[in-house]
């Protein structure tokens, strides 16, 4: 069996290859599963002890004579494919790699937040899963308002509830409760109410909040600072006006419409052919409101606003149809490839 190991490594040494299909040809003859190899190791065993000592290291030499042999000339092969080469590859697609782009929610998400940031306004983000005080009585909300029925609002538990939350408000909540004023915050993030989905509806959806709270806060600053935003968001011609509404956390409370003009039949459509179209709500937030979450009303006073970033959006870009931002159709998102 020496011998035959021993020509065996003189047969490595002297094999010569013409093309890389002959190298891997040599590798399955020695090291494949039906390869010489597999029977050198299986005469080994067969041998007796006193002469594995000797012909162990042989067989090793044998296999690692085979491994650096193949690799040399398979690299060798490699490197004059290489250089040879056209440097073509011909199998790859034509043309260039298409570029991601940026979902149209996040682009105006981040201009909304940009705004509000040179305003002075600070960034604040909460749980998604919120308990009853954080969501509806640390805001107002009366226990029997229709807010807390089951038909409204995801439960994940009852007693104690813990629940979606309804509005990034309960962020308002948190920060009221963790720090003192002044304070100047705006909330970013995802709400979700059961709702049946439509063109015009979502069961989840983004919003944006703010609140105000300093000494001698007034409806004007309210509307001063929400008309700054609509002038650099729409234009710096943009109007607005202010409508009374009702929101059990802030009082009084309005809506806010911006002038979209009824110069096209889109425009006559989708402001219902007044011209107007509403964009937030808004008010002077309720002293229960800031007393519960232990500010002095008497000494404070602030105001909030949320919007919806999806309405916002389909303003900008005249989409139609509110389900488009989450199907994730690349045709749909192509479209805003120029948005950053």
């Amino acid at each position: 069996m020496k011998e035959e190991l021993e020509g065996l490594l003189v047969d490595i040494e002297n094999r010569s290859f013409d093309s890389d299909d002959a190298v891997e040809e040599f590798r399955i003859e020695y090291l494949g599963r039906k390869g010489k190899m597999k029977d050198l190791m299986a005469q080994f065993r067969e041998v007796a002890p006193e002469h594995k000592r000797e012909l162990g290291p042989l067989i090793n030499k044998v296999k690692t004579a085979v491994e650096e042999k193949v690799a040399a000339e398979k690299a060798s092969f490699n490197k004059n494919s290489k250089a040879t080469s056209s440097g073509i590859d011909a199998s790859r697609p034509a043309g260039g790699f298409p570029h991601g782009t940026h979902h149209p929610l996040q682009v105006v998400r981040r201009e909304i937040l940009g705004i509000f940031s040179n305003m002075g306004f600070g960034v604040v983000e909460g749980p998604e899963i919120e308990d009853d005080w954080h969501v509806f009585s640390g805001l107002n909300f009366p226990p029997e308002h229709p807010a807390r029925d089951m038909q409204d609002t995801f439960f994940v538990e009852r007693d104690p509830d813990l629940l979606l939350r309804t509005h990034t408000s309960s962020v308002q909540v948190r920060e009221m409760e963790r720090r003192e004023p002044p304070m100047r915050i705006i909330m970013p993030g995802r709400v979700f109410r059961n709702e049946a989905i439509s063109a015009r509806a979502h069961c989840m959806f983004h919003q944006i909040e703010g609140l105000y709270i300093d000494e001698n806060v007034s409806f004007a600053d309210l509307k001063q600072t929400l008309l700054h935003f609509a002038q650099r968001f729409f234009g710096p011609e943009t109007k607005i006006r202010l409508r009374p509404s009702y929101f059990p956390f802030t009082e009084p409370s309005a809506e806010v419409d911006v002038y979209w003009g009824l110069e096209t039949e889109v425009d006559k459509r989708i402001t219902k052919g007044t011209g107007w179209l509403e964009i937030l709500g808004c008010g002077m937030v309720d002293p229960n409101v800031l007393e519960a979450s232990g500010i002095d009303s008497k000494k404070y006073s602030g105001f909030a606003f949320g919007m919806g970033i999806e309405r916002i959006t389909m303003l900008r870009y005249q989409i139609g149809d509110l389900r488009l931002f989450f199907e994730n159709d690349k045709r749909f998102l192509d479209q805003f490839a120029g948005e950053r």
